[in-house]
């Protein structure tokens, strides 16, 4: 079902990826049995060649339709995911590596979901991802792994989600870790969110949704897993309302480009925190109702505010405001272009979807 009148979260998540597969998905070089989204819609000579591309896009576009075959499946689907997985290694000149480890540890998960969920056997590319992730680790600043290979920058944005990995493919005391080095060197003690990165003798002390997403993940995969007392999930759940949702509850935005993606990946470990979040006590149902509601919150604004073009969903960086389709503004960079806003409204549905009606 699409337009405007879609009535549930499985309908619009299902409309958003029709969205997304309409504008967004190619051929890569028109060879049979491959896939890969386009940066922007519409697209431009240099998106359709891939000349253009984006790694982490790709494993995004990869994760949203494990989403949506666990809650539609469809051979035709499956299919599509194989091509997607296969393509991204083609187009990465044959390899799964590369300079990133945030990139890398994002491929990794969406691999591994594949396989837990699909039965697929990428474990292989996984564990050998995961090695890199893991192997990156070093004492310098405390702890950590770079953000690149050759950096002094370590960032949440690549600590995140390399942690979650480690979590679920058994490397715990690696991933205990890690949470802890990012909770000791990278929470504002203040706001109690988390800061970007560090460098030798400077904090980034910027505050990005992505970074809030990332550690919920990791936070929730480790305490899961250990019995660990579960006050910092707690915590960090109420400063992202406190201090990232404007008062509303809907989870504020960024821009286009990578950031685009940014709020959908906080949506995600919200709604993930609201389904696994362990414990009975009042703190640990206030979180998880917490987190449901800003998930729901923030999927109602975005689906009210999106453009429909040809029936399909376009979505807005800032799900507070509407979405400004690009025929409306002709050579205009707008962030409702890039595939990144689409991935993340898209993640949004299916977090809302996977949160209860």
């Amino acid at each position: 079902m699409t337009g405007a009148g879609a009535g549930s979260w499985a309908d619009r998540a299902g409309a958003a990826e029709h969205a997304v597969t309409g504008r967004s998905l190619r051929r890569l070089l028109a060879a049979p049995a491959t896939v890969l989204g386009v940066n922007g819609w519409p697209s431009t000579m240099s998106h359709r060649l891939f000349l253009t591309w984006n790694y982490w896009w790709q494993a995004h576009l990869l994760d949203c339709l494990v989403d949506a075959e666990i809650r539609d499946p469809r051979a035709a689907r499956r299919r599509r995911i194989a091509a997607l997985a296969r393509s991204i290694r083609i187009r990465n000149v044959g390899s799964w590596i590369n300079r990133y480890y945030d990139d890398m540890a994002w491929l990794a998960l969406s691999l591994q979901r594949c396989d837990e969920h699909l039965g697929t056997d990428h474990g292989a590319a996984v564990s050998r991802l995961t090695t890199e992730v893991d192997t990156a680790w070093s004492d310098a600043e405390g702890g950590g792994i770079p953000w690149r290979r050759g950096d002094e920058f370590k960032n949440t944005p690549a600590n995140g989600p390399a942690a979650i990995l480690l979590a679920r493919t058994g490397h715990l005391d690696r991933a205990v870790a890690t949470v802890d080095w990012i909770d000791l060197r990278l929470r504002d003690p203040d706001t109690r969110l988390i800061w970007d990165g560090l460098r030798p003798g400077q904090i980034e002390k910027v505050v990005y949704s992505y970074c809030q997403g990332v550690v919920l993940g990791a936070e929730l995969e480790v305490t899961s897993r250990t019995g660990r007392p579960r006050d910092r999930i707690h915590r960090l759940v109420a400063a992202v309302e406190q201090h990232l949702s404007a008062g509303s509850g809907v989870l504020a935005g960024h821009a286009g480009g990578d950031s685009g993606l940014f709020t959908g990946i906080l949506a995600r470990y919200l709604a993930l925190v609201a389904i696994d979040l362990p414990g009975s006590e009042p703190a640990d149902e206030a979180t998880r109702a917490l987190a449901r509601r800003l998930t729901l919150k923030s999927a109602s604004a975005a689906w009210s505010n999106a453009a429909f073009v040809d029936g399909a969903p376009l979505f807005g960086a800032d799900w507070s405001k509407p979405a400004r389709p690009p025929s409306d503004s002709p050579g205009a960079q707008l962030p409702e272009r890039d595939l990144s806003v689409q991935l993340s409204g898209w993640m949004l549905m299916e977090a809302a979807h996977a949160v209860g009606e």
